[in-house]
């Protein structure tokens, strides 16, 4: 079954955007994965099609009504079939990892909601199954481009998609590091020349080097990372460690 996408958004006209070229595009294209874009506007009740209101107790900008997108995703959610998470791009969602994307692009698919203006009524996650999702930390116009993005991490993982089933695998967070550095021809450009280990032809000696350079990059670039990753190499394994607890017992 392919991966299928649903977006509830304002702006459905930015969809499939960039999804439609390269990659991504060709596998659109081939029925590996399918999306819709939804208006919620098309959800409101009022003759102005209104989806959002003031905040409550004051404050600057609009606030989108719970009951509009309620609405929206009900119609979009079916009662039957395999079950698709919800998520919605927010800020204030839990950061994106690479872990979460490869799970999303082994699944049926995922409903998106795209936040715009100040957010969205906090009831609509109190009432409905929502798992609110962050790309970063910093700020977008709306959820769009955030849905794009995740879009994008999870298609290229889908099975015929890149092509080589190998291709998505040794790369930046696939591993708990980031990714070596990579080189291609001329081997001399501007005075700088590939490294040498990897024109030896000595293929032991190349992926040594490359989990070196992962290693040391990882350490000075992404500190958080190499302290996961440190974390979790030195972890015994949980048999071990009930095995342990047991002999001081």
């Amino acid at each position: 079954m392919p991966f299928v996408a649903t977006i509830l958004t304002l702006y459905p006209e930015m969809f499939p955007g960039p999804l439609g070229i390269s990659l991504a595009g060709r596998g659109l294209r081939e029925g590996l994965w399918s999306m819709e874009a939804v208006q919620i506007r098309d959800f409101a009740t009022d003759r102005h099609r209104s989806v959002d209101d003031t905040p409550a107790g004051g404050g600057a900008g609009m606030v989108m009504r719970a009951d509009v997108i309620a609405a929206a995703l009900d119609s979009v959610v079916p009662g039957q079939g395999p079950a698709r998470p919800i998520l919605a791009m927010t800020p204030r969602g839990k950061p994106l990892t690479q872990d979460r994307v490869r799970a999303l692009a082994d699944g049926p698919g995922a409903v998106i909601l795209c936040g715009r203006f100040e957010g969205i009524d906090e009831r609509l996650f109190e009432a409905r199954d929502i798992e609110q999702v962050s790309i970063g930390d910093y700020i977008l116009s709306g959820g769009e481009m955030a849905a794009l993005t995740l879009l994008d991490a999870c298609i290229r993982l889908i099975p015929g998609v890149m092509g080589a089933p190998s291709s998505g695998m040794d790369e930046s967070f696939e591993t708990g590091l980031l990714e070596y550095p990579q080189y291609t021809r001329p081997v001399e450009w501007e005075g700088r020349t590939i490294p040498e280990v990897l024109r030896s032809g000595d293929h032991a000696k190349i992926e040594a080097w490359r989990r070196a350079r992962a290693e040391s990059d990882t350490r000075l670039r992404r500190p958080d990372l190499w302290e996961r990753h440190e974390g979790a190499r030195v972890q015994p394994p949980s048999g071990a460690r009930r095995r342990k607890q047991d002999d001081v017992k």
